[in-house]
């Protein structure tokens, strides 16, 4: 009787044929490189992340710029102060009874009341800290953020600077400091309509 173990047999490698698997520096060098990538791309969201509430409020600052122009671009613009009694027939500011227009409100008008703006030129100097509505009434979220009005002369095509149009200047700050201006027209297009 023979004894005899067999020894498994490794094929010879021939000069054509390749190694199966990685060596270790392969899976090192994989494990380095694909850390730096996603270290990148972390670097990359979280400086995302940091910036996504700065859309918000150059947005909410856009909006209450662009409502705060509609509101004084909505104003008539007359010659005469509309509580004038030649308000509908003046034809110029001597034609005016007793108030002519003129930059910034009038004594005891306000944006608020008792007594009402009722002229795009009443807003000139205007501005509040902490957003309110017509009403006087603090709107929710808005305490942060600030607005002020600029009203002057300027010339516009073929009309020059002596009234006939103004510009009206928007600035509104956010909360993080950050300011938007919105600028708008207003042309004396129908001098004589309080409405």
């Amino acid at each position: 009787m023979q004894c005899s173990a067999s020894i498994p047999h490794m094929p010879a490698l021939h000069p054509g044929q390749r190694k199966r698997g990685l060596t270790l520096i392969e899976l090192l060098l994989f494990v380095v490189v694909v850390g730096i990538a996603l270290s990148a791309m972390l670097r990359v969201f979280t400086t995302a992340t940091q910036a996504s509430a700065d859309p918000v409020i150059r947005r909410q600052e856009l909006a209450i710029a662009e409502s705060m122009l509609h509101e004084v671009q909505l104003m008539p613009m007359t010659w005469c102060d509309p509580t004038d009694a030649n308000v509908e027939i003046a034809t110029s500011a001597s034609g005016c009874a007793s108030l002519a227009e003129s930059l910034g409100p009038e004594p005891g008008e306000s944006r608020y009341g008792p007594t009402y703006f009722n002229n795009v030129n009443d807003y000139a100097g205007f501005s509040m800290s902490g957003i309110r509505d017509i009403g006087n009434a603090a709107v929710a979220g808005l305490t942060g953020y600030a607005v002020s009005v600029a009203v002057a002369p300027t010339a516009l095509d073929t009309l020059t600077a002596g009234g006939e149009a103004l510009k009206i200047t928007i600035t509104v700050t956010g909360p993080d400091a950050s300011t938007l201006v919105l600028q708008g027209w207003r042309t004396r297009y129908a001098p004589q309509s309080p409405y």
